[in-house]
């Protein structure tokens, strides 16, 4: 008798030493990838919407991969919606140039960012940080550990969207999703006294499903890693920095970097106050890493 097999369309919601998780009708299967992905040197994510294979007396498989619209490579997620950045206003401090850059690559990647800051209840100045991001065009929500006030905001804009939190170790992530889903207890870690960050308490990338959608918590990474995994061209980078959309264009030279060029006006954005000086100060520093950089050296 031939054993009986059923095609069916889902998620990969968790990867582990070569098993792959995924959704399809509200059961989880466990499933390995056929080998013609290795061939082709593809390899599955979680947040890849996939056909897989169910088997009778044998191991169910990943069938296909369906195009993804986009990828992170570190945390290695696809088809993101939301990038939520988590940032501590203390222990650790907010890190301007970090947050900068995940703004940067979730732009970068057609991923819409949204910042929040966490332990508002440590510090009571943090406004001018709401200040440097509404201006610049996105969204940020501040989270009282205490109260929890805000929590309700992010549910909303979580509702049926693929979401992932994001940030340095130590900010707070794991915390704010037991917080904002209790049932996911999810490991946490208080922050390393002598190091100023925290252990790494999230050892793979793994969906949860909430609000009619999904939600990655991601291991925690460092500005080293985005460095090394998820740079940006140069003639890309001024492009993921909004604030400076409506000015570009309106250089004297083509060929302006936005740095210190003559005749720049993103830079006499900067000096009128339009533009914050630490988000330009963060592109100058990407820049500086690539723009000497080619193509090829980018993969």
């Amino acid at each position: 008798m031939i054993p009986k097999t059923n095609m069916v369309k889902g998620k990969i919601v968790k990867g582990i030493g070569g098993f792959y998780y995924v959704d399809a009708a509200d059961v989880v299967y466990e499933c390995k990838a056929r080998g013609n992905f290795r061939n082709k040197n593809e390899s599955p994510l979680v947040g890849d919407n996939v056909e897989i294979s169910i088997n009778e007396n044998a191991e169910n498989r990943i069938e296909k991969i369906f195009d993804r619209k986009n990828s992170l490579i570190r945390p290695p997620l696809a088809n993101l919606d939301v990038l939520f950045i988590i940032c501590s206003i203390v222990d650790p401090k907010i890190n301007l140039q970090i947050t900068d850059r995940l703004i940067a690559v979730a732009e970068y990647k057609k991923i819409e960012p949204i910042i929040i800051l966490t332990k508002t209840d440590l510090e009571s100045d943090y406004q001018q940080y709401i200040d440097i991001y509404k201006n610049a065009g996105f969204c940020v929500i501040a989270v009282n550990n205490n109260d929890f006030s805000g929590a309700e905001e992010i549910k909303e804009l979580m509702k049926g969207r693929v979401c992932a939190f994001t940030g340095n170790t130590g900010v707070g992530k794991s915390t704010l999703l037991n917080n904002l889903f209790p049932e996911l207890n999810l490991a946490t870690g208080e922050t390393s006294k002598k190091l100023g960050r925290g252990r790494h308490t999230t050892r793979h990338c793994e969906l949860f499903k909430v609000c009619g959608g999904y939600v990655a918590d991601t291991p925690g990474f460092s500005s080293l890693d985005i460095q090394r995994y998820d740079k940006i061209m140069k003639e890309d980078l001024p492009h993921c920095f909004r604030e400076f959309e409506e000015y570009l264009g309106g250089c004297r030279f083509n060929s302006c970097t936005h740095i210190n060029d003559k005749g720049c006006a993103i830079c006499k954005a900067v000096e009128e106050g339009k533009i914050s000086k630490s988000r330009h100060s963060s592109y100058t520093a990407m820049f500086s890493e690539v723009k000497d950089l080619k193509e090829w050296q980018m993969k």
